[in-house]
């Protein structure tokens, strides 16, 4: 079994970090997780308001200069927060 897809959309600027994983998630069914790598600041607010939206669970991780945005599909509409590393 393979791992959750990854969008690594690092290197970009709002809106194309948001505008990829929604691309990505599209065809996925309801329980799948989607990874999505980002640096953009504005990702940190743009994505858990988008998948809120859209009644998707979100974790974010930060890893140095970028965050790993873990989206659960059809999980809710919660947010866990960054965890301290």
């Amino acid at each position: 079994m393979s791992g959750p897809a990854v969008v690594d959309a690092r290197g970009t600027r709002c809106p194309v970090p948001v505008i990829r994983v929604a691309r990505a998630s599209r065809d996925l069914p309801a329980g799948t997780t989607l990874v999505l790598l980002a640096d953009d600041e504005a990702a940190r607010s743009d994505v858990p308001a988008w998948a809120r939206m859209r009644g998707h669970a979100v974790t974010l991780e930060p890893e140095g200069s970028w965050t790993r945005y873990s989206v659960l599909l059809g999980g809710g509409a919660g947010t866990t927060p960054a965890r301290s590393t």
